[in-house]
């Protein structure tokens, strides 16, 4: 891993896998760079990596970290989807996006107008759980604050206040604030009272008032690792990308002006020299590759400001029967306990499909997002299942075949007066460049997308560097439709 350089390339070290590290690494080995991609994993993907798993009769199956929505308006990411399928034909278009509560509670985001506020007032008009005449009691500043997104003065004012806050502050009617605010502010894996009302209506912008798309969205229809990971693999192999999985950095130091990635693979210790580096980790991944490196000193104040939030947990089930037919494959849930959206995997991809017509039930899925830490596997186990009774009633009895739980904590924290100190994707140090769905974007993004924009931003300043060609990158509206008002 050591071997002689050719003088003439320009050599990046990718360190992470996930989709902002594969981004980046993509842009760059397109333009000529040799990339080597260092994954921890034995797969790609990152959080939205799957690898294969064997059920107890001995069949292979590709498990996930749970079910990913793609939304019409991540731009970004179906552009890099599509080195591996210009048309893709791997993508399944939703017809809705239920919210469903208790006691037979629904909403709908399916066909709704596409051009604010017509998206609103329609919303409106038809939902059981508000009124126009509620409108009239909401605080009207904090209404138009929905409207009225501005990357910088919505930070200035609302980042040290809470999601929670925000919301309450609204005075919508309680069920109204449960179905249409608590599922969408849940959705981001952090809990309202830790989640800056900044971030909330960035997010609010970017997916519902300024989303030309709406909220309706695709779903993968196999696989990830048989659609996506394993071609995009093969891609960034076929372009001389050298991908190191089971493969761990752990200092980094400069070397003149290039540097010197010192990591681990299996047991083996190795170095690879670089003439920049893309840091493309997890939150905590980078804080300890920071602590470790003296070279890296320079992002060590906003890099130690970053913080995970509550574990968040997903839970597959392998059940004997089948849930209702008319049950949509993805619904969000509110008011069910910890219960935070329901999938039926057999109404979303093939080999699930397969699985389900050989043995007669259905695979369904169950996540919950924020969970107090105190709680144990059993707890929340128990929790689910009685969120998932309490709206799909047909599951009550139902034996559980297979099960599969996962529970992690590395999904990044939004808290509140975070914003200001929160990294970019440039750097103090110009080689040195940082992609993940926690960095700062100069527009308004989340999750994959965001991911995947930061790894585009991050190959293309190091691509202006050495004044090679960039690549396009793509957002929607950065500012809200009353923002010109609020100036």
């Amino acid at each position: 891993m050591n071997g002689k350089q050719d003088d003439s390339r320009r050599y990046v070290v990718v360190v992470g896998g996930g989709l902002a590290g594969t981004a980046a690494a993509t842009i760059l080995a397109e333009q000529g760079v040799h990339v080597t991609v260092l994954e921890r994993e034995n797969f790609l993907g990152g959080r939205a990596g799957a690898w294969t798993d064997t059920l107890q009769d001995g069949s292979a199956f590709e498990m996930e970290r749970g079910f990913h929505a793609f939304f019409r308006n991540y731009k970004n990411l179906r552009s890099l989807l599509r080195r591996i399928d210009p048309k893709l034909r791997f993508l399944t278009r939703l017809h809705d996006y239920p919210l469903l509560g208790p006691n037979g509670q629904s909403e709908s985001f399916a066909r709704l107008p596409k051009i604010p506020p017509f998206n609103i007032i329609e919303l409106v008009r038809r939902s059981p759980s508000i009124h126009f005449r509620d409108l009239m009691k909401a605080d009207l500043d904090r209404t138009n604050a929905m409207l009225a997104f501005d990357p910088e003065r919505t930070y200035q004012e609302r980042d040290e206040e809470t999601a929670k806050e925000f919301l309450d502050g609204l005075n919508f009617p309680p069920k109204a604030r449960q179905m249409l605010f608590d599922v969408f502010a849940h959705s981001f894996f952090n809990p309202e009272e830790r989640y800056s009302a900044a971030e909330l209506l960035a997010m609010f912008h970017f997916y519902f008032t300024r989303n030309p798309e709406g909220l309706v969205f695709d779903v993968m229809n196999q696989p990830f690792s048989v659609a996506f990971w394993k071609p995009m693999e093969s891609y960034l192999r076929d372009r001389g990308v050298d991908i190191y999985l089971n493969s761990v950095a752990e200092v980094i130091e400069a070397q003149g002006n290039r540097y010197a990635v010192r990591f681990r693979h299996g047991d083996e210790s190795n170095v690879l020299e670089a003439d920049a580096v893309v840091l493309a980790v997890t939150a905590p991944g980078l804080k300890a590759l920071v602590a470790a490196s003296p070279s890296l000193s320079p992002l060590k104040r906003s890099v130690d400001s970053l913080e995970t939030t509550l574990p968040f947990a997903v839970w597959r089930l392998w059940l004997d029967r089948f849930c209702h037919p008319h049950r949509p494959p993805f619904a969000g849930t509110t008011g069910v306990g910890l219960l935070e959206n329901i999938s039926l995997y057999e109404k979303i991809e093939s080999e699930s499909k397969r699985w389900s017509a050989a043995n007669h039930g259905s695979i369904v899925e169950l996540h919950a997002y924020g969970i107090p830490e105190s709680l144990t596997e059993e707890e929340i186990k128990r929790d689910l299942l009685a969120g998932m009774h309490a709206v799909y009633p047909e599951t009550c009895g139902a034996t559980i075949r297979e099960e599969r739980f996962l529970r992690r904590q590395d999904c990044p924290a939004f808290a509140p007066g975070s914003h200001a100190h929160r990294p970019g994707v440039i750097t103090p140090l110009p080689t040195v460049v940082l992609a993940g769905d926690f960095v700062k974007l100069p527009f308004p993004s989340a999750l994959m997308e965001r991911a995947t924009s930061s790894g585009f931003i991050a190959a293309n300043a190091l691509l202006a560097r050495w004044k090679l060609p960039e690549t396009r990158v793509e957002h929607g509206p950065t500012h809200g439709i009353f923002a010109s008002r609020k100036r």
